[in-house]
């Protein structure tokens, strides 16, 4: 494998705004699952949100004439989970993030596991945006099919060509739901929530942001930023959400994030069992002023399809799953050339195996075979 420090400044530009959404997908995860085992007793006042919630044709569903509406949800599910940064109207989103969050027929439990946004794929060909397919990295799919002639992207349609590439890589025949999340709603149901508790398993600094919060200065003609740097210290940390987006966004092994890509990986990770645990918290549930803030911060950031079934549906479907319950998974995978080299990722032959348990629902199996594709969570 090649060692993460010879292409980490190779992977994508940081200058201008920086792409905060890769762990914008997380608060997707936490919104599928936490909706519905803390907020049961609470089904009129989600209900009441589920209509600020944005809603897309995010996999072709209804320009195909479907009419599709299910009385029930029945496992196995498999959701995916986009988070795409703020980017100007006129240009085309990148898919930063990309998890996958598999959920067995009992619907007691969940997998999640993410996929590089550099991995090295085939996409294929889009009519819809023009694209005839070919070769790149996978945050390049959701680009390429947003793009509608004489208009401004459209990332609902690019989210569609980016589901069919995830399910070529992955061998999934269908997701079930999917979400795209901003980061600006993200940080907002952080704060709502009251900020989060989390373990920081080592010293990491910021590449971006000043100890307060503002952003560091761009060096005269580039190459690095000026300015005191954020720090995170290795232990129990409480985290705003300008300090948690910040934190798991790091991939340097400059700033203390030595695997890389592979590392900002398992910090987003990290982060999903302690969203999950902090929102179950009293201070959370039991507080209606508290709880109607993060609903409201969740329907602004949120674009939601559910083929046939609406966030509400959904989160009752999963009341059980609990933050012990959801296993973070970590694929195999290297770099493709180093340096000025570098191509992008690609995934280990194990992986295979880990996605045809998955579409065989074997996986339980697999992972007790397995148990180096758990994901260090602490």
């Amino acid at each position: 494998m090649a060692k993460a420090g010879t292409r980490g400044g190779k992977r994508s530009s940081w200058r201008g705004v920086p792409r905060w959404a890769r762990m914008c997908t997380i608060f997707g995860v936490v919104l599928m699952v936490l909706s519905g085992s803390v907020l049961v007793g609470y089904h009129a006042l989600v209900a009441r949100y589920e209509g600020a919630v944005g809603k897309g044709d995010l996999f072709g569903d209804e320009a195909a004439g479907a009419t599709e509406k299910k009385s029930d949800i029945k496992g196995p599910l498999n959701i995916l989970l986009v988070g795409i940064d703020p980017r100007d109207p006129k240009t085309p989103p990148l898919s930063d993030s990309v998890m996958i969050m598999h959920v067995p027929a009992g619907l007691d439990r969940g997998y999640l596991f993410s996929l590089p946004r550099d991995l090295r794929v085939d996409i294929p060909a889009f009519p819809k945006a023009h694209y005839s397919g070919g070769t790149g990295k996978l945050n390049d799919a959701m680009s390429y099919g947003s793009r509608v002639s004489g208009q401004n992207p459209d990332a609902a349609q690019g989210f569609e060509l980016l589901a069919k590439t995830v399910q070529q890589v992955t061998g999934i025949e269908r997701f079930d739901a999917g979400a795209i999340i901003n980061f600006t709603g993200f940080r907002k149901i952080v704060d709502a929530m009251g900020g989060v508790d989390m373990y920081i398993e080592r010293d990491v600094k910021s590449e971006h942001r000043q100890p307060d919060g503002t952003m560091r200065q761009l060096k005269p003609g580039g190459g690095g930023y000026l300015g005191p740097q954020a720090e995170y210290k290795k232990g129990n940390a409480h985290l705003k959400g300008w300090q948690a987006l910040d934190y798991v966004r790091q991939r340097y092994p400059r700033n203390g994030v030595p695997d890389a890509d592979y590392g900002r990986q398992r910090h987003q990770q990290q982060f999903v069992k302690a969203m999950v645990s902090q929102a179950f918290s009293a201070d959370v549930v039991t507080n209606p002023v508290k709880l109607d803030r993060v609903l409201r911060a969740a329907g602004e950031s949120l674009i939601f399809n559910g083929r046939g079934n609406s966030v509400v549906d959904f989160a009752l479907a999963l009341k059980g799953i609990r933050a012990d319950s959801i296993q973070t998974i970590k694929l195999p995978g290297e770099g493709i050339g180093t340096g000025s080299a570098y191509k992008g990722e690609r995934l280990l032959p194990p992986a295979d195996d880990f996605f045809a348990a998955l579409r065989n629902e074997q996986i339980d199996a697999f992972m007790l075979e397995h148990p180096d594709f758990k994901q260090k969570t602490s």
